[in-house]
């Protein structure tokens, strides 16, 4: 597989679990589960969710987890690029990159292991929503416990970049 400049060797990760949000529409709208129990390792049962909405050309992370996995959902309105990297030494896809496009033009929701780090960015022109259904709390039991993140965003030489 081609590497890309940061050295990152471009293709699936393992563990990463992508599928398709299907619309369901009627006269009223539309409908579109996010996760079934039936569809998803109990490991990555959703402890809490949230909502989020990020501004056309923003991006959020890149961060990665320690003990926790992100499941996120996208359905619009408005685009994202979503890139992660598998930082985990004992994965066999260890040091892969791969980049989607998700949101309203392709709705997928996107289990992202502890350990992988991933970012995303408004591709669109108006604001997005994206939906995270996280296996851990935020915080712990009562926001008392330190916060499970590392933040590569927060290093400016970091080699985790959503620009090519």
């Amino acid at each position: 597989m081609p590497e890309d400049s940061k050295g990152f060797t471009n293709g699936p990760i393992n563990g990463v679990v992508i599928r398709e949000l299907r619309q369901f529409k009627d006269s009223r709208g539309w409908l579109a589960e996010l996760f079934r129990h039936d569809e998803l390792e109990s490991e990555f049962y959703p402890a809490m969710a949230y909502t989020s909405s990020t501004t056309p050309g923003v991006t959020r992370g890149p961060h990665e987890h320690v003990d926790q996995a992100d499941f996120f959902c996208f359905l619009g309105p408005s685009n994202f690029t979503m890139r992660l990297w598998d930082n985990r030494q004992q994965s066999e896809t260890f040091n892969s990159v791969m980049t989607l496009e998700v949101g309203e033009d392709n709705p997928k929701s996107v289990l992202v292991p502890k350990g992988v780090v991933h970012a995303y960015r408004n591709t669109g022109s108006v604001d997005g929503i994206v939906f995270n259904c996280p296996n851990r709390l935020y915080m712990g039991e009562g926001k008392k416990a330190p916060i499970d993140e590392i933040r590569h965003e927060d290093d400016p030489n970091t080699i985790y970049q959503m620009d090519d």
